[in-house]
C-alpha cells in the first residue's frame, strides 16, 4: 500500500514498485485515515507511509496501522530535512520497520534512480521478513538476502538469493590446522565454524550495520552502556547525511553517554559514541601519542559511503588484537574485507545471527567466512560484548 497526499507521488511510487515485476500495489491512499479504512480489505504486506499528510498524518496513523495488523511492515517515506529525520527515527522506535529518504521535489522523485532502487529493495526485504514470520514463501520460493545494497551508486538490481539455514557447530582451537574440522549438522544445514577470541582486553568497540540497523543499534547500545564507559565506540550505519546526526542523538539518549557525529581530527575519548557522518568514510589514525578520527570522501565501497570496510581496516592497523568488532543486520557484504584484516591482526569479531537479523547479508558474510568468535541473537549481543570488554569471551 502506498500512502501519500500527492497523487503525482503516489503514481510515481506505484509505477516504480510494479515495474519490478514481483511487487503488486494493492491499494493507495491520500492520508492515514484512508489507509486504515483500506487496510483490512487490501491486506498489504508492506505500507509505504508519508509523514506529512492532511486529515491524519503518518505518525498518527503508524500505531493505528500496527494495532490493526501487527505483522504489517511500515516503511516511512520522508524528505531529507532534520525535522523529518528526527521523526523517521522516532517512528522506528514506535514500530516502523524502516524509512526511505524521499527527494524534496516531485521532479527529483521522478529523476532519482537511487531513491527508486532503495524503495524497491526495502519493500522486498520487509515483504520477505513478514513472510518468514508467517512461514510463507516468496515468489519462486526465494527471498532477498545477502545481496549488495543499491541505495548509493549501483545501476542494476541483483537477483535475489535463496535464504539458507546455518548452524554454529564448533569453535576452532588455536592449535587447529588451517582447514577447520566440521561436525555434522541437523537437517542439512550449512555450518559456521567459530574462531578463538583475542586474549587481549579490547580498547575499542567498532560496530557496522545497515538495513534494520538503527533499531538494533539503539537496543544494543542501551544494553552495554554501563560496560563501555572506558571504551570509545565507533559506529558506521549506512545512512544519508542529516539522518546520522539524529541517530547519534538517539544513541546518546539510549545510553546516557556522550554521542555525536564524528569530526575530522578529534581525539578518541573513552565512553564516547562516534557515528560516521552520512557521505563520509570514518577511519582512525595516529597523531603522535593520540588516536584521532579521520573523515574522507574517497570513492564508495560496496556502494556505500560511509562504509564499514574502511573503518575496520584502519582499526586493524592501530589496535590489532585490542579491538572488538560487531557486525549487525544489513544487506550486502560491507565489512567482510575489513573483518579479514581485523581478524588477521588478532581482533575479536561478533556477528548478529540470521534469525534476529532483518537481512543477514553483512553479518552472514563474516559468519560464514569463519571470521567470528560468536554469532548470537541481538537479544544476547549485549551480554557477549560486556563479557568481551571485561577480558574474556
Amino acid at each position: 500500500m502506498v500512502v501519500d497526499d500527492s497523487a503525482v507521488i503516489r503514481g510515481f511510487l506505484t509505477r516504480y514498485l510494479e515495474e519490478d515485476g514481483t511487487i503488486k500495489v494493492v491499494a493507495t491512499a491520500s492520508n492515514g485515515l484512508m489507509a486504515l479504512r483500506s487496510l483490512e480489505t487490501a491486506k498489504p504486506e508492506v505500507v509505504v507511509l508519508d509523514i506529512e499528510m492532511p486529515v491524519m498524518d503518518g505518525m498518527t496513523a503508524l500505531p493505528k496501522i500496527l494495532e490493526a495488523d501487527p505483522q504489517v511492515k511500515v516503511v516511512m517515506a520522508s524528505t531529507l530535512t532534520r525535522k523529518n529525520a528526527e521523526v523517521s527515527l522516532r517512528a522506528l522506535q514506535m514500530g516502523a520497520a524502516d524509512y526511505v529518504p524521499k527527494p524534496e521535489t516531485t521532479r527529483a522523485v521522478n529523476a532519482n534512480i537511487d531513491f527508486r532502487q532503495e524503495l524497491v529493495e526495502k519493500v522486498k526485504v520487509y515483504a520477505a521478513a513478514r513472510r518468514r514470520t508467517r512461514r510463507e514463501d516468496m515468489p519462486g520460493g526465494k527471498v532477498p538476502g545477502g545481496v549488495p545494497s543499491l541505495r548509493e551508486g549501483a545501476t542494476k538490481a541483483p537477483a535475489p538469493r535463496a535464504r539458507a539455514n546455518y548452524t554454529v557447530v564448533a569453535r576452532r582451537s588455536e592449535e587447529a590446522a588451517p582447514k577447520p574440522v566440521r561436525m555434522a549438522a541437523p537437517n542439512g544445514e550449512r555450518q559456521i565454524v567459530l574462531r578463538p577470541p583475542s586474549k587481549s582486553k579490547p580498547d575499542i568497540l567498532v560496530i557496522g550495520s545497515s538495513t534494520g540497523g538503527p533499531q538494533a543499534l539503539i537496543k544494543l547500545i542501551g544494553g552495554i552502556k554501563d560496560a563501555v564507559k572506558h571504551t570509545p565506540i565507533l559506529v558506521v550505519q549506512h545512512m544519508p547525511a542529516t539522518f546520522t546526526s539524529i541517530l547519534a542523538d538517539h544513541l546518546g539518549r539510549a545510553s546516557s553517554l556522550p554521542s555525536s557525529e564524528a569530526q575530522d581530527g578529534e581525539p578518541l575519548l573513552p565512553g564516547h559514541i562516534y557515528v560516521a557522518p552520512g557521505d563520509y568514510h570514518m577511519t582512525v589514525r595516529r597523531e603522535g601519542a593520540r588516536t584521532v578520527l579521520a573523515l574522507d570522501q574517497n570513492p564508495q565501497e560496496n556502494f556505500c559511503r560511509p562504509a564499514v570496510d574502511p573503518m575496520f581496516r584502519s582499526v586493524a592497523g592501530i589496535y590489532g588484537a585490542r579491538a572488538l568488532a560487531v557486525v549487525l543486520t544489513g544487506m550486502g557484504h560491507d565489512g567482510l574485507r575489513g573483518a579479514r584484516d581485523l581478524v588477521g591482526s588478532g581482533a575479536t569479531l561478533v556477528a548478529q545471527d540470521e534469525a534476529s537479523s532483518v537481512v543477514w547479508g553483512m553479518p552472514g558474510a563474516v559468519a560464514t567466512a569463519g571470521l567470528c568468535s560468536a554469532v548470537v541473537p541481538l537479544s544476547d549481543m549485549a551480554g557477549v560484548i560486556v563479557k568481551s570488554l571485561g577480558g574474556g569471551l
